[in-house]
């Protein structure tokens, strides 16, 4: 449907949320997402601030742990503390590309921490000269600037499309299926380049990602002593779960405008994409730190030696 070339551009987005949600629960929903969005922030501090202070946490696989982000929850309290769904249309291009860096670097960096797996269980004796720190270092770097670059392929498309009418997105944030859909005019090439692009991101380090596993499973099954297959498997338990609660939610919500049987109300989609986006990032610290020993060792010692102090004073 052609244009016309007169329109005044949107201003302004406004983060509708739930759109089935009573405006008696607002703040509740508010408190909800206010618990979850300081919980996340201070595990991650406090998980960021033990790498740097303890030499020995400085690894490989623990370098490609430090990356997280919670930048659609602010706007979302704010709709429903205080009504404040608002978005200007620069800050929400802004946001859409950020939801979109952070969801592909989550996928490159779980592809990474595979790789480092891979290498640790089936290549155990080149492990160390492979996978150094600066290899580790320059690998996250780089997942760091490739996810910038598919996210911003959408964020320079939405510069110059017509946003002439609706503003209000049926979501919890700014993305790129909730744009196109405000969109005057003809948006199939658009959509459908953003959900290759997707797609490219997504699987591809997931077909990695299980590839890896499969030949894990095969290396681990080889092993001749019971508690080394015991310890292997726990370890990579801990990322499969991860990974999981990543990719099989995302699955879902990609694949349903594809299959006329798979069917998603607004309220279900806006959920199921906060539990894959938010979920991870919240459980990453509480995993690390229950799962892995040196973390757990280094927990205790700081309690032991804190507790000793305030005896003192």
């Amino acid at each position: 449907m052609p244009v016309d070339e007169n329109y005044t551009r949107v201003s302004e987005f406004v983060i509708v949320g739930f759109p089935s949600l009573q405006p008696e629960y607002f703040h509740l929903v508010a408190w909800f997402f206010f618990f979850l969005y300081l919980t996340t922030v201070v595990g991650n501090f406090l998980l960021v601030v033990v790498f740097a202070l303890e030499c020995s946490l400085q690894k490989p696989m623990y370098i490609i742990m430090v990356s997280f982000a919670t930048v659609a929850l602010p706007k979302l309290i704010a709709r429903y503390w205080w009504n404040d769904g608002a978005l200007g249309f620069h800050t929400c291009l802004f946001q859409e590309q950020m939801i979109h860096y952070f969801g592909s670097l989550s996928s490159l960096i779980l592809m990474t921490m595979a790789l480092d797996r891979y290498l640790a269980i089936c290549f155990p004796l080149r492990y160390p000269v492979w996978m150094t720190n600066r290899t580790m270092t320059g690998l996250t770097l780089f997942c760091w600037v490739v996810a910038h670059i598919f996210a911003g392929i959408s964020t320079v498309n939405f510069t110059m499309m017509p946003f002439c009418g609706p503003n209000k997105i049926v979501h919890a944030f700014c993305d790129t299926m909730s744009l196109t859909s405000l969109v005057c005019g003809d948006t199939t090439r658009q959509f459908s380049e953003a959900f290759a692009g997707a797609m490219f991101v997504l699987y591809v380090p997931l077909s990695f990602i299980i590839f890896s596993y499969i030949c894990i499973i095969i290396m681990v099954l080889r092993m001749a002593s019971r508690q080394g297959r015991a310890k292997t498997f726990s370890t990579c338990a801990t990322q499969g779960c991860i990974i999981s609660i990543y990719y099989i939610p995302r699955f879902f919500v990609y694949s349903t405008p594809y299959f006329p049987n798979l069917k998603m109300t607004p309220d279900k989609r806006i959920a199921t994409t906060l539990f894959y986006s938010l979920l991870p990032p919240l459980i990453n610290p509480f995993i690390y730190c229950l799962r892995t020993k040196e973390i757990k060792q280094i927990l205790k010692h700081w309690g032991r030696s804190n507790f000793v102090l305030l005896r003192l004073a």
